[in-house]
């Protein structure tokens, strides 16, 4: 009995260690309670240094400091029909006539003055603003450019937050920047990215030749509804008003997106709250680029500056002993390289304001000032056009020359050619090979070469002569097409 006791008693204690084991393995049997669980690693993998914190608290700081700064813009506007051209369409009359749109803008004083794109607010026959705080205004619109597509709004507020206008001036590529905006409806969104390009101009936003486009390039995403609001640096200065996107038909962000600069958009605002429009000031030229060919064609040492392709009639350019095939190297000491530097700098100042210029001319450099003139809307922007007094009256023999080198064919003018053009002299380009020098300076069949080394062309043999005399140098034309428009163009010739 004794020993049966002992071996009872010796059982349940391995039954019991045994079922205490089982509780603390778990089976699912017993869970932890809350305090017992913990998840995940005891450390994180890397230790922030203080410098990456920082870098992380800028973005933070600057959030929170600028998004109150940014409103959400509503507009109810004018539909544009898309079957207004075709007359016989039924249903033009059920169609809505107002339509419904969206955007960001940037509170810019504390008495409710706020800029916007011009895109946002055209058309509209009513704006809504919409405050951080969730408080609503309904706002007017003050004044509109679009030639910078910028616009001034104002509602009736006061002691409002305004953002801090900085300098775009210092902008560097691959400097950090956010934008700050309402994207898809998506109120008070935050992006960052960096300075991917600057100056970028020819995208084709503003469908006018006196369009401004100096664009910041950005790869913080930017999509629809961010039009208006705010690109800003690591301080929180706004250094640009977001305007556009890079986009394959779908209408939203596909990798860049495009600010105008906030110093152009300073002075447009300005304008805009003072005289309630901008009272720009024009030099009255038709600009391009100088590209290489060109630059060895007037004898600069390298491609800089910009050509003046056209005098403008009735512009302030006219009023100066400034011409056509004069190089503009610097305004106001600024160097000028692209056309769109020009257009921007110059559509900063208003008009009556005096600049100083620094011309290329067969050689040398000179010194001109001029002062700015307001573009008058009904007069004629056509360039100023004078007919080659020294022209031939007659029909030169007919005759054409190939030139294989340059690839391009070139033939005397006829008597109606002279008409249709409005020359006395030159030479109709008659054909311009594939992947030739000619089509790499965009020139092309039904184009007038009027002048080649800044000599008048009278036919085929004279223009042959000159090009024979640049054989391994590069050769300045001016070449003008039916509607009296002309450029010039400098054109290598190999030996």
């Amino acid at each position: 009995m004794k020993v049966k006791g002992i071996l009872g008693a010796v059982a349940l204690v391995v039954v019991g260690v045994l079922f205490g084991a089982l509780l603390v393995s778990g089976f699912g049997l017993v869970r932890p309670g809350w305090a017992d669980i913990n998840l995940g690693a005891t450390n994180p993998p890397v230790n922030l240094d203080a410098d990456a914190t920082s870098f992380s608290k800028a973005f933070i700081e600057v959030a929170e400091k600028v998004t109150p700064t940014i409103v959400q813009i509503s507009v109810v506007a004018e539909r544009e029909n898309p079957h207004k051209d075709f007359f016989f369409f039924p249903f033009d009359d059920k169609l809505p006539k107002e339509q419904q749109g969206s955007g960001s803008g940037i509170i810019i004083s504390d008495d409710g003055y706020i800029l916007t794109n011009n895109h946002v607010v055209e058309k509209a026959s009513k704006v809504t603003v919409g405050l951080s705080d969730r408080r609503s205004f309904t706002a007017k619109v003050v004044g509109t450019d679009p030639l910078t597509d910028l616009a001034v709004i104002k509602i009736d507020a006061e002691n409002l937050t305004s953002a801090y206008l900085g300098d775009s001036d210092n902008l560097k590529v691959g400097q950090w920047v956010m934008a700050i905006g309402n994207p898809l409806s998506l109120s008070s969104t935050v992006t960052a990215g960096i300075v991917s390009a600057i100056g970028r101009g020819q995208l084709g936003l503003i469908r006018d030749s006196y369009g401004v486009e100096n664009f910041i390039q950005t790869d913080a995403v930017i999509n629809p509804g961010n039009s208006g609001g705010a690109m800003v640096d690591l301080s929180g200065a706004v250094v640009g008003i977001n305007s556009a996107i890079a986009t394959q038909g779908t209408g939203t962000y596909i990798g860049y997106g495009f600010a105008i600069p906030i110093n152009l958009a300073k002075n447009v605002a300005k304008e805009i709250i003072a005289y309630g429009k901008v009272n720009r000031g024009y030099i009255g030229v038709n600009i391009g680029e100088v590209n290489d060919a060109l630059a060895k064609s007037v004898g600069l040492d390298k491609p800089r500056g910009i050509i003046i392709q056209n005098i403008v009639e009735g512009g302030a350019a006219s009023e100066t002993d400034l011409k056509s095939g004069d190089i503009i190297l610097s305004i106001d000491g600024r160097e000028v390289n692209q056309p769109n530097e020009l257009q921007s700098y110059v559509a900063s100042k208003s008009a009556g304001t005096t600049i100083n210029l620094k011309i290329f001319r067969d050689g040398k450099e000179i010194d001109r000032k001029i002062t700015l003139k307001a573009r008058d809307e009904d007069s004629t922007t056509k360039p100023v056009m004078k007919k080659d007094e020294e022209g031939s009256k007659k029909d030169s023999k007919s005759s054409t020359v190939s030139f294989e080198s340059i690839g391009m064919t070139v033939k005397n003018l006829s008597e109606k050619d002279k008409e249709n053009f409005n020359v006395n002299s030159g030479i109709l380009i008659s054909k311009v090979e594939s992947f030739s020098k000619a089509e790499d300076q965009r020139l092309g069949s039904g184009l007038i070469i009027v002048e080649a080394d800044k000599k008048k062309v009278s036919d085929v043999s004279a223009f042959e002569k000159i090009v024979d005399s640049k054989k391994g140098k590069a050769v300045l034309l001016k070449v003008q097409d039916k509607d009296g428009n002309s450029r010039f163009v400098g054109l290598e010739i190999p030996e």
